[in-house]
């Protein structure tokens, strides 16, 4: 896994709300005339956040996860797009991102080289290190636990991310307080834990208003009840996260997307 790639409102207060609370610093600034982007070190992993200019096309569902870019082979990624009749709808080259409206709502990046490690050139400061990130900063974060994907049907997106991503079945399991059934998969080197309701409740109330989709990232911490006084000494406001024993940053004051953390 390389980094969830988000789209947001207003660059420069994105910013400053990544810096000011997680202490996030810039990897790579991207200007470009049809978006401002960036690459952000937040808990020894990136997030790409981008920022179109005006933000008209994407207020039906707000600010979002447009999805997750994997390091992979691109001759292997492209067979395996054509194989499964993805469309694609950026082509770098080197990079490219699956179009979502064939793969769960989930615009899956792919790469070819990586931002990790004294090896890469692409980034203008490398990625902090793991030991800072879990044992000197205070919320004590330790990368990616897990992402979620909402979806109507559990078990077909199951079936695609094992066909598609080589996803290994982990789990299933109820999540009374979203109203879902999840199916936990292993790919690469973190957990994708598939939702999808069980009738009426919140996550089917979330569909309806924004489809299927990336709906969030789960970051490690060394301590949950470390991190969870950082935030209230914040004056974060909190909910009740999807997996046992974690809790998430209220989408609200985390410029609209979910944030949750688990040990």
């Amino acid at each position: 896994m390389s980094h969830p790639n988000l789209v947001l409102q207003d660059y420069d207060a994105s910013v400053a709300h990544f810096r000011t609370l997680f202490g996030a610093e810039i990897l790579l600034d991207m200007p470009l005339p049809e978006w401002r982007a960036c690459l952000l070190d937040i808990g020894g992993m990136i997030f790409e956040l981008f920022v179109p200019p005006g933000f008209l096309l994407n207020s039906r569902i707000g600010a979002h996860y447009l999805g997750i870019e994997y390091e992979a082979d691109m001759e292997e990624v492209r067979e395996a797009i054509a194989a499964h009749g993805l469309g694609i709808i950026r082509d770098l080259g080197v990079a490219l991102h699956t179009d979502p409206a064939d793969s769960f709502g989930v615009a899956f990046e792919f790469y070819g080289g990586s931002f990790y490690g004294e090896g890469q050139t692409a980034l203008t400061r490398p990625v902090k290190s793991e030991a800072y990130w879990r044992d000197e900063h205070p919320i004590g974060l330790a990368g990616m636990k897990a992402w979620t994907l909402a979806v109507g049907d559990a078990d077909a997106a199951s079936r695609f991310l094992q066909s598609f991503l080589s996803a290994e079945p982990l789990y299933e399991a109820e999540r009374p307080a979203l109203g879902a059934r999840a199916v936990g998969l292993k790919v690469a080197d973190a957990t994708i834990e598939v939702l999808a309701p069980r009738g009426d409740g919140p996550l089917a109330r979330e569909l309806q208003r924004t489809g299927q989709g990336m709906r969030s990232v789960v970051l490690r911490t060394r301590d949950l009840e470390q991190a969870r006084r950082y935030f209230i000494s914040r004056g974060a406001p909190l909910v009740p996260g999807a997996l046992p024993d974690s809790f998430a940053l209220a989408p609200r004051a985390n410029r609209g997307v979910l944030f949750e953390f688990a040990e």
